[in-house]
């Protein structure tokens, strides 16, 4: 999903697509298994693992509805080649609930977790970037649910798949391990810059150690 933070910092017209990605005019469904189905007075959203006081944080729908709310223009990038550009993401930031759900010092990797058990994972620091939200919204208007209402994560400079629809919490990890996709031969870290679409690609360090 989208251009490296430098170049999105610098102001740089989003016309440049990553190798391989082709500009995709409205925003096509992708995803794997059924779209679940949303019971506000079931959802939770958790932040567990290695926190800093080693306890759980949770908010319900309510709770977390009410977090401070922020706006990212970004691309995003699917790893099927398609790329759309200049969305509006409304949602809250991923630093918002580091900072309300610290993670531990020793701490290098987040996976996100979501409805059945789907999961993605993330180094910390692309996950603290400061563009990463947990999105409610696109375009000004919520989520429908086959685009993962009631939230999703967006990560810009990743590619799409490694920000999952229907995003239930976050596992703060001392050591890498793979999520869903990346157990599957999708790339550990997913630059589209770098086009790092699959694992073959990997280079030393890329992923976690066996």
């Amino acid at each position: 999903m989208g251009q490296p933070e430098s170049r999105e910092r610098q102001g740089a017209a989003q016309t440049e697509l990553p190798p391989g990605q082709r500009l995709q005019r409205g925003w096509p469904v992708t995803h794997y298994g059924p779209v679940p189905k949303f019971k506000p007075e079931r959802w939770e959203f958790r932040v567990f693992g290695a926190t800093a006081g080693g306890d759980k944080h949770c908010w319900n729908h309510e709770e977390f509805s009410a977090l401070p709310f922020e706006t990212v223009v970004a691309d995003l990038h699917c790893v099927t080649k398609f790329s759309m550009v200049g969305a509006e993401w409304g949602g809250v930031s991923a630093r918002t609930i580091a900072e309300l759900a610290p993670p531990a010092p020793d701490v290098t990797h987040v996976m996100v977790w979501a409805e059945y058990g789907f999961s993605s994972n993330l180094r910390l620091a692309d996950f603290l970037g400061d563009r990463t939200l947990f999105a409610t919204h696109n375009g000004g208007e919520l989520l429908t649910a086959e685009h993962g209402f009631p939230l999703r994560l967006v990560v810009p400079h990743l590619y799409a798949w490694k920000g999952p629809k229907w995003v239930r919490g976050i596992e703060y990890m001392t050591a890498d391990r793979r999520g869903f996709w990346e157990e599957r031969g999708y790339h550990n870290i997913g630059d589209p810059w770098r086009e790092q679409r699959y694992s073959y690609q990997e280079e030393p360090g890329d992923g976690p150690e066996l």
